[in-house]
């Protein structure tokens, strides 16, 4: 039986939020309030004194990372018996359905899952294939636009009716129509399609959705606020008289309305369940009240919310540090140093800091400077290792033998490594596929059919044929890690890289050897463990799975990559308008309203301190372009922060004449200078108000009457009176 779980150490709100099991329950709760504790708990209650079957409870989280953590908690509190709750990501679980009922789908129980690069592979292909020319659209926006529409239940046939209105348009409703059908042909499936071919499933074969409906009692769904429509329609199908349901989230963390997020969802549930009820966790165990009174200040600006008020037991701590920085390198150098400080001030380690930033494009900068500076440090959400290039050719030729079908992952491994089978030879061998409607890997059977293909290269198409179906063979007889060793010596790929003997071929040998390590693993973690159940982990991996809180390095990554994580040291860089909020003067308040949720959440994985950064200049789209610290400083509680005024991180305490210039500028009126002195002449990268970036090709005049022409982006050429013009000098 084991011991009964103890709710002592919940406090109030959390034990009446997991004692309650009676109608809808949604349970609002703050960042750091102890969501994850409540959710473990309630699911150890349900089972040990509500006497619900461990199998009958399916819990549905946003991360892998998120899942296993909360299995291991239960595990604790309830021993063994936690194994067999149906507990994953959205897409694992609704992956696990649909390869049990593959026989009711398009689908065969193999089918692969396509990550966003796949995605963007077939994309690619249908636009060389049907020779299509959108001028300005990048297939990425097309694949985007398509994962838009998927997430909102748009499928092509919807589309071309609601959605064409351009000549453009029709192009990406015929690209949008192949792509579906390719992926039926490919026996694959795409993140999107992993939550609408259930919903399909469950229309069309109401007694299946019976079954789960049947099985499942208990539904309970973490980060609520991000579920997108096709999520939310397939949480209303269980719920019923005898299934309950219980959903808990933030709205004030709302962030993934670019991936289809619909924060309607959790603003409506009372519309959708009106006897539904609210439980409120607002006491907060992670931040200091200093913290938590600034990230109030930043978030009351929006408008659109649920009322809840976070407080916290916590001291007072120190006050948040805004720092101002010359540019990007002295604000990574001054982030550096600072984390230096902090560590032999305070006696923390480097794991204890993490630097968030908007976009990935920042972190360059402070990769460079951290190496230089000999400060550890891991990227989360960059290069993730199973998206790395030599480690995704290995698994495209495991995904092959598991489907022969997948023609993306055939063609990404048909001429790696090199053995003479050219993009002609491919393009002729799709066509002979087309004409013949057989797959890719069928026409490699009958490529001695296919005469525009020299006869020596027909050889070559034979062998890599003869290679693949060898593994087939075998893949049923051999283990999961002898399979892929067998796979990579016959592929010579290990002597390949030794002999290029370049740093980088010896990272990608380091990079193959772990995924052999990993496969290896993986086979003897159980009896039965199958290719097929490896590789749809490794399809469904994200950044933040990544994440290793073991290891003493300083982290870097995105701010929507660190929901759900917490450091006693956070910085947030870049806090400039146009970086954060990433936006601009026509941006709608929902956009801003997202991207201070988005400040919100960064200010809230803090424990003890945070550090704001932001740059007077950055270089951008191959420009040096002046920025205006970010607004939502300007929103912070005054109370809760100090200005220190950068230097820290310059080479040198002799200030440049831009450094006098930019620090004049924050006093001094622009109509108070005498320009005569600012000595700008030909070759100076000055800034407009209006006119924007420009470059000083010519001076002339004297006194009063100096002028310049301008040179300013887009050629738009001024000729401008120095003592009007408020030039801001760059260099």
């Amino acid at each position: 039986m084991g011991k009964m779980v103890d709710l002592k150490n919940l406090n109030d709100s959390q034990r009446k939020a997991v004692e309650y099991v009676g109608s809808p329950q949604m349970i609002i709760a703050g960042a750091g309030s102890g969501k994850t504790r409540v959710l473990t708990f309630k699911i150890a209650y349900l089972i040990q004194k509500e006497k619900y079957k461990p199998e009958s409870i399916l819990a549905l989280t946003f991360t892998n990372k998120a899942a296993n953590e909360m299995k291991e908690r239960i595990k604790e509190l309830i021993g063994k018996k936690a194994d067999n709750l149906w507990m994953g990501t959205f897409h694992s679980i609704f992956a696990k359905i649909l390869r049990i009922e593959a026989k009711h789908t398009a689908f065969q129980r193999n089918f692969s899952i396509y990550d966003t690069e796949d995605s963007l592979s077939l994309v690619n292909n249908i636009i060389n294939n049907f020779d299509i020319d959108i001028e300005g659209i990048t297939p990425n926006s097309i694949r985007h636009r398509i994962s838009f529409m998927k997430n909102h239940m748009v499928m092509p046939k919807e589309y071309r009716k609601n959605h064409v209105h351009s000549f453009d348009d029709e192009k990406i409703a015929d690209i949008y129509d192949e792509y579906q059908k390719r992926l039926v042909a490919n026996n694959a499936m795409d993140f999107d399609d992993l939550l609408l071919k259930p919903i399909e499933l469950f229309n069309a074969k109401p007694n299946i959705l019976q079954k789960y409906k049947k099985k499942f009692s208990y539904l309970l769904v973490d980060e609520f606020q991000d579920t997108n429509k096709a999520q939310y329609e397939l949480l209303k199908l269980f719920v019923s008289r005898s299934c309950k349901i219980t959903v808990v989230g933030d709205d004030a963390q709302s962030i993934y309305s670019w991936r289809g997020a619909n924060l309607d969802n959790m603003l409506n549930f009372g519309k959708d369940y009106p006897k539904h009820k609210i439980f409120r966790l607002e006491q907060n165990y992670r931040s200091t009240k200093t913290i938590l009174q600034a990230a109030d200040s930043i978030i009351k600006n929006n408008k659109e919310q649920l009322v809840k008020t976070l407080w916290t037991e916590n001291n007072d701590g120190e006050k948040l540090s805004v720092i101002k920085c010359a540019d990007e390198k002295d604000e990574a150098l001054q982030i550096a140093r600072h984390i230096k400080r902090e560590i032999t001030k305070k006696k923390l380690s480097h794991k204890d800091f993490t630097v968030l930033y908007r976009t990935n494009a920042q972190s360059r900068v402070l990769e460079d400077i951290f190496r230089k500076e000999k400060l550890p440090y891991a990227i989360i959400g960059g290069v993730e290792f199973y998206r790395r290039k030599e480690v995704k050719d290995i698994i495209a030729y495991l995904r092959v033998v598991v489907n022969q079908n997948d023609e993306e992952s055939l063609l990404r491994i048909m001429n790696f490594p090199q053995r003479g089978i050219g993009n002609t030879t491919v393009t002729r061998m799709i066509a002979f596929a087309r004409k013949h409607e057989i797959s890719l890997f069928q026409t490699m059977a009958r490529v001695f059919e296919v005469i525009e293909i020299k006869e020596r290269i027909q050889k070559n198409v034979k062998g890599f044929r003869l290679l693949l179906e060898k593994y087939i063979g075998l893949k049923d007889k051999l283990s999961v890690g002898e399979l892929s060793r067998a796979l990579v010596d016959d592929l010579s790929l290990i002597k390949m890289f030794k002999n290029e003997r370049t740093q980088e071929s010896m990272q990608r040998l380091e990079n193959i050897n772990q995924l052999l390590a990993a496969l290896t693993e993986y086979s003897e973690s159980a009896k039965s463990v199958k290719l097929e159940d490896f590789l749809e982990e490794v399809s469904l991996v994200t950044g933040v799975d990544a994440y290793e809180d073991d290891k003493n390095v300083v982290t870097l990554m995105t701010l929507h990559s660190a929901k759900g994580l917490e450091f006693p040291v956070v910085f947030l860089s870049g806090c400039e308008e146009d970086i954060f909020p990433l936006s601009n003067r026509f941006s709608s308040d929902a956009t801003v309203a997202e991207e201070r949720r988005l400040f919100y959440v960064g200010l809230t994985r803090a424990q003890q301190k945070v550090f704001i950064c932001h740059a007077r200049s950055r270089y951008r789209f191959g420009e040096v372009a002046y920025q205006s610290r970010s607004r939502f400083i300007d929103e912070l509680d005054p109370e809760t922060f100090q200005e220190v005024n950068g230097g820290i991180g310059r080479k040198s305490n002799r200030k440049t004449r831009k450094e006098i210039y930019y620090e004049y500028f924050d006093t001094v009126d622009y109509a108070d200078f005498d320009h005569d002195n600012l000595d700008i002449r030909p070759g100076s990268r000055v800034m407009h108000e209006k006119f924007g970036l420009g470059k000083v090709t010519d001076i002339t005049g004297s006194g009063e009457m100096v002028k310049a022409t301008v040179q300013f982006e887009g050629n738009n050429i001024k000729n401008l009176m120095l003592r009007f013009a408020k030039l801001k000098i760059l260099n």
